[in-house]
């Protein structure tokens, strides 16, 4: 409930920022600065709750806190150093390495949350075991289109809409700005392919689920 409320806020916040900027690079917003204050809470306490529900699934393992937290750390490295690059990278670039431009693309970042939603009610759907209804198979649709065209396409489309504004086609834009955003675009889009690729292969299994047993 919280991720989808913080997913919400998020992808509201990136709407109004996104309409808000007439201008790319220096288009203003209070919101790209005021709501990643909010961010920083959240990011601590999704940790904090991915580590709580990771204890209580082996909590009768007998395990010490110390092995349950090497676990942890090794079960969920990439989430949580995506976590840790949002709070010690993203942040202080967004709240001040940046100056006063950008907020158009801080923005297009927050929109990255849409697809949040539908994967927390996915998981709600799997520990109720409720996988080959409908509604999971319908919301499972709704998290990969989301998931492609917040957090894939969402990089290409900030690439063209800064070549738009410069008169440059989209191919040009790369060779046209500073090439550190470049590094950091890949490194950011990086993990996004990489869960997205997970979550096609688990729609491919779950969409073939039933023509296997029909085969069968």
């Amino acid at each position: 409930l919280v991720s989808s409320v913080h997913a919400v806020l998020a992808t509201g916040s990136g709407i109004v920022i996104i309409r808000s900027c007439d201008d790319v690079i220096t288009g203003r917003h209070w919101l790209a600065r005021e709501y990643v204050w909010f961010l920083i809470p959240y990011m601590i306490y999704d940790s904090y709750a991915m580590y709580l529900c990771d204890w209580c699934r082996t909590r009768d393992q007998n395990r010490g806190p110390s092995l349950t937290l090497r676990n942890f750390l090794s079960r969920n490295r990439l989430m949580i150093t995506h976590h840790a690059v949002i709070l010690f990278v993203l942040v202080p670039v967004a709240q001040s390495l940046r100056g006063d431009l950008g907020d158009f693309f801080v923005g297009c970042i927050f929109m990255a949350e849409l697809s949040t939603p539908f994967v927390s009610l996915g998981r709600v759907l799997i520990q109720l075991k409720q996988q080959h209804t409908l509604l999971y198979k319908v919301n499972g649709i709704l998290t990969l289109a989301t998931f492609f065209c917040c957090r894939i396409l969402l990089f290409p489309f900030m690439y063209w809409s800064y070549g738009r504004q410069q008169g440059l086609s989209l191919l040009q834009v790369p060779f046209s700005i500073p090439f550190y955003c470049n590094i950091a675009n890949a490194f950011l889009v990086a993990p996004q392919l990489y869960w997205f690729c997970l979550l096609c292969r688990k729609a491919v299994r779950l969409f073939d689920t039933p023509q296997a047993k029909k085969d069968g």
